[in-house]
């Protein structure tokens, strides 16, 4: 499985995603985790920036976004009690991983 985590540069977002995808995926084996920072919006165009972070398992994203452009900014998401993050809930990232939380 690929693991993709597009964001912008500055992005206070990245650091805590990455902890939580670090603490999910330990000890999976096959999981390559990429880190990608997207300069322009055409670059996240291309790849599939829908504002950061966004996170692309084998090159989708399982999160569902509102339709749109990308654009250079930060993205929000809701978690199942519907509070807003700035990442995707342990429990949603798990399941978009098939993993155990």
């Amino acid at each position: 499985m690929n693991v993709t985590v597009l964001h912008i540069e500055d992005c206070p977002n990245v650091k805590p995603l990455l902890a939580e995808l670090e603490t999910l995926l330990g000890g999976v084996p096959g999981v390559v985790l990429s880190v990608v920072c997207v300069l322009t919006e055409a670059e996240g165009s291309r790849l599939g920036f829908r504002g950061s972070p966004t996170v692309l398992v084998d090159g989708r994203d399982p999160f569902p976004a509102p339709p749109g452009s990308p654009r250079l900014s930060c993205r929000l998401y809701r978690d199942a009690a519907g509070r807003v993050l700035g990442y995707p809930a342990r429990e949603e990232l798990a399941a978009a991983l098939r993993i155990e939380p």
